[in-house]
């Protein structure tokens, strides 16, 4: 049986604005349903992504801006960084982490620059929506046996 992550529900406070702001990066507008003034959906993908977003009214008690850890996997990420930035967006310099296996929580262990050694899964950058939802950016060129 496979189980497919597809969708993150993503706390938001200010359903339009999350929508601008996603729809600022290029991504694909799914849907975007109300019920009612109490209750609206909308979903977005990320460029060449098969997981996407919704967001909305009424869809989780969690406080806007609490999901953070959120990654988006890339291949180039000083391109990445830079497209991103071309945009508007408040995006890190690219970095490493310290002990070189992944990256902490917050800001903590992280060395400026890319990996050493270009090891994929090892350089990162990282940006928030406009609620403080963090995203990070990770650069995998090759991808580990069995992914």
């Amino acid at each position: 049986m496979d189980f497919k992550l597809e969708v993150i529900v993503l706390p938001v406070a200010d359903a339009d604005r999350a929508l601008e702001f996603y729809r600022g990066l290029g991504w694909r507008l799914d849907a975007d349903f109300a019920a009612d003034d109490k209750f609206r959906v909308i979903q977005l993908t990320p460029p060449g992504s098969l997981a996407s977003v919704i967001f909305g009214t009424g869809l989780t008690d969690a406080a806007p801006g609490s999901s953070q850890g959120l990654h988006l996997v890339v291949e180039d990420i000083d391109a990445a960084r830079a497209e991103l930035a071309g945009k508007g967006v408040d995006v890190s310099e690219v970095f490493h982490d310290a002990g070189g296996v992944f990256h902490h929580a917050g800001t903590e262990g992280r060395v400026p620059g890319p990996d050493p050694q270009r090891n994929s899964y090892s350089s990162f950058a990282s940006f928030s929506d406009p609620d403080g939802n963090g995203w990070v950016l990770q650069e995998i060129t090759t991808r580990l046996p069995g992914r």
